[in-house]
């Protein structure tokens, strides 16, 4: 069942066009939401260990299959490996690979969400991201989640 709501994709797409300017590009280029979650995993592992996010990892990409069956063909590396996702160069279109891409870093923040709750999932981002703009963001509670100090 998917978790990702409409304020999390909104999310996803935040740090995949914030990632794609970090590169100086214009655009949102293939593999952007894989490197997004290769920053997030250090954060993920001290949370709940190598096992956890890497099961993190394995959940959020079965649920992203539903919306782009491309995924059937990344496989999340075994613990310890330098990366978390092992994927086929270009399996397909740059907007099919990059919507992909935004289902599976969606699906991942949304099982934070549920996991660790709006706050903690937003102070991760923030961590990871401080110069992601987040002040007008909300999750859909009708409260603003200003940065905090």
């Amino acid at each position: 069942m998917s978790r990702a709501t409409s304020p999390i994709r909104d999310l996803a797409q935040r740090i995949m066009v914030h990632e794609g300017h970090e590169g100086k590009s214009s655009q949102v280029q293939p593999t952007v939401a894989f490197h997004a979650c290769e920053k997030l995993r250090p954060h993920l592992a001290t949370l709940m260990g190598d096992a956890g996010a890497r099961a993190l990892f394995a959940r959020s990409l079965v649920i992203a299959h539903s919306e782009a069956p491309w995924l059937r063909t990344v496989h999340v590396q075994p613990a310890g490996s330098s990366k978390a996702f092992e994927f086929p160069e270009a399996p397909v279109g740059r907007a099919v690979m990059a919507e992909g891409e935004r289902a599976l870093l969606a699906q991942l923040l949304g099982l934070l969400v549920i996991f660790i709750g709006e706050s903690l999932t937003l102070r991760m981002v923030r961590q990871v991201w401080p110069a992601l703009p987040l002040n007008d963001f909300d999750f859909g509670g009708g409260k603003r989640n200003e940065k905090a100090s």
